[in-house]
């Protein structure tokens, strides 16, 4: 077994056209859902889907024009007001506010220099570059769009792509805490992912002391194969583990406790 990075080097155009079409997918929901739709619960512990909507458009309001900095975060002191500006609209206004908010995005993106991917930048996840605070926010828009689509039997998005593999990227680099304090997989064993649907990686970890990924790895003492889209989804604690296996979406070979426990505890993030 090999490692695969299939998104090496990702451009500021891969990451506005990602946005450009998953902001597209948000405001197509906020149009056409019913007010019934919008009521339910999604995925997202205690957002309804209008909840996440809202969420959405409102981190990118709040970015639109931000220049990368380490030095300030974005005006997050502007999120309750937005919020109660689009709490107080109807079906209708809430949609056009939120195409107007997506469009203004991302034509701020499309107006940015490409060098803007590598200056110093406030993150969710701590001091970086631009270009990573991009990398999960296409991340944030792609797992959101399955917190709708998933209870409400909609298409999501497709699970293939820049912002699929973008999404299998985000998990892929917490793999070695994955496996290590989630799984909690012994020194001396290694585990080997196999993803496949619209993603298809291969990923490898080793517990030597710690664990950490490891380009290759001949013969794994776990090795599980999983659907892509739920590998994600189940790492972001979305999504039920046995549902996930009785649908054959998620399978061991191998260490039958181990690979039945790394089915059930990928979960690291909410």
């Amino acid at each position: 077994m090999t490692t695969v990075d299939s998104n090496p080097d990702p451009s500021l155009d891969d990451y506005t056209a990602a946005h450009e079409q998953l902001l597209a997918h948000f405001v197509a929901l906020a149009r056409d859902l019913t007010d019934e739709q919008m009521a339910m619960r999604s995925l997202c512990p205690d957002w309804r889907v209008r909840d996440v909507i809202s969420h959405i458009a409102i981190v990118e309001a709040v970015l639109d024009g931000w220049q990368a900095t380490t030095d300030a975060p974005p005006p997050f002191n502007r999120v309750a007001a937005l919020h109660a500006e689009l709490d107080a609209l109807d079906r209708g206004a809430f949609a056009e506010r939120v195409a107007e908010i997506a469009d203004s995005r991302v034509d701020d993106l499309h107006g940015r220099d490409p060098s803007v991917l590598t200056m110093p930048s406030f993150t969710p996840t701590g001091p970086a570059t631009y270009g990573r605070f991009l990398q999960i926010r296409v991340f944030d828009h792609w797992v959101h769009a399955r917190d709708i689509a998933i209870p409400l039997g909609l298409e999501a998005p497709a699970p293939s792509g820049f912002a699929a593999e973008n999404a299998v990227d985000e998990v892929a680099a917490a793999l070695g805490y994955i496996v290590g304090k989630k799984i909690g997989l012994p020194d001396g064993m290694s585990i080997g992912f196999h993803l496949s649907g619209g993603v298809t990686r291969d990923l490898a970890v080793v517990v030597d002391g710690r664990a950490q990924v490891v380009a290759s790895l001949a013969a794994p003492d776990v090795a599980i194969t999983a659907d892509a889209a739920s590998f994600v989804m189940l790492a972001c604690g979305r999504v039920d583990p046995q549902g996930e296996i009785d649908a054959g979406r998620i399978s061991w070979n191998g260490d039958a406790r181990w690979g039945e426990a790394a089915a059930r505890n990928l979960r690291y993030t909410m």
